[in-house]
């Protein structure tokens, strides 16, 4: 029996499901448009697993292409394909048959919801073929997908998205999508090693941080302008103020976290590895404490909202 899970966990692995929590994104449409009713859930739940299929499907797609420069990298050399723990025809298989039984689901639940999901595929096969080695479209690339997430969610349970909240997430997708360059450029001159990702040859962290400035304001003024309610065709009710300092400090905290100075500091307390973290968005919401909390607090604020709302308590 441990033979057999052990056998098959590099195949589980190479899927990424710790990177599911980016799907998480799908339920943002219920939970800010505040349809928690049971339907939606099962619809956004049903739309999450979709995505964390098609997702994986280019995971592997995406490591089968650049398995010969994987290996070469210090951390992506222990991925499961670039090890060799999982073969290429393997990955291969499991690839397609993730990829066409998603979209096929996706489209008999919905055209909107299979039509989101092919744009994603699109998106993805254009990431891996071409704009992750073009500079500013590879991060607009990476925005991109988390914007197709928050589509998918609404056209899951059936509603129109606010332009705000659509512009809100545009923005904080730009956002870790400047903090993952950040992160792969820092990781790179700290090691004082070859740039294995082309596209960071045309990246300064001067570049970077301009660029950091301009889509942290966006970020947070589209979502007060959203919060601010139903006046400015934001949320439900203008009561999602109070969530906004919760949006403040998660931003500001993984601007620390992802800070030059603050990572020198870090590095030299513990393993450089671990701390390099901002690359990978998952791994921040997984291992930092202090984002959970944020990140449970701002979830447990809006679902109260809702309760008082639902309530009269507050219109």
């Amino acid at each position: 029996m441990i033979a057999k899970k052990t056998a098959v966990a590099p195949y589980i692995m190479a899927l990424r499901p710790h990177q599911w929590t980016k799907n998480l994104v799908v339920f943002a449409a219920a939970l800010f448009s505040f349809h928690l009713d049971g339907q939606a859930l099962l619809s956004s739940l049903f739309a999450f697993a979709l995505f964390c299929g098609i997702s994986s499907s280019f995971y592997l797609f995406n490591d089968i292409t650049d398995v010969e420069s994987d290996r070469r990298h210090p951390v992506k050399c222990k991925r499961p394909i670039a090890s060799g723990a999982v073969s290429v025809p393997a990955a291969t298989i499991m690839a397609i048959a993730l990829f066409g039984g998603t979209v096929v689901l996706g489209l008999l639940h919905s055209m909107p919801l299979g039509a989101t999901l092919l744009a994603y595929a699109a998106l993805q096969f254009a990431y891996n073929k071409r704009l992750k080695r073009a500079p500013i479209l590879d991060i607009f690339a990476i925005a991109g997908g988390f914007i197709l997430r928050a589509w998918a969610g609404a056209a899951a349970i059936g509603i129109t998205l606010s332009p705000w909240f659509l512009l809100g997430v545009a923005m904080l997708a730009l956002f870790l999508g400047v903090e993952k360059r950040k992160a792969e450029l820092r990781w790179y001159e700290l090691q004082g090693g070859k740039k294995t990702r082309a596209v960071l040859k045309r990246y300064s962290m001067e570049l970077l941080l301009r660029l950091e400035n301009t889509v942290t304001t966006g970020a947070i003024m589209s979502y007060a302008l959203w919060s601010s309610g139903p006046q400015v065709k934001g949320a439900p009710t203008p009561w999602m103020m109070v969530t906004l300092p919760f949006v403040l400090y998660g931003i500001f905290r993984y601007q620390l976290l992802s800070d030059p100075k603050e990572i020198c500091w870090r590095a030299g307390t513990d393993k450089l590895e671990s701390h390099i973290r901002t690359e990978r968005p998952e791994d921040i919401l997984l291992s930092d404490f202090p984002m959970q909390l944020t990140l449970i607090g701002w979830v447990t604020t809006i679902i109260l909202i809702l309760s008082l709302q639902n309530q009269g308590i507050v219109q």
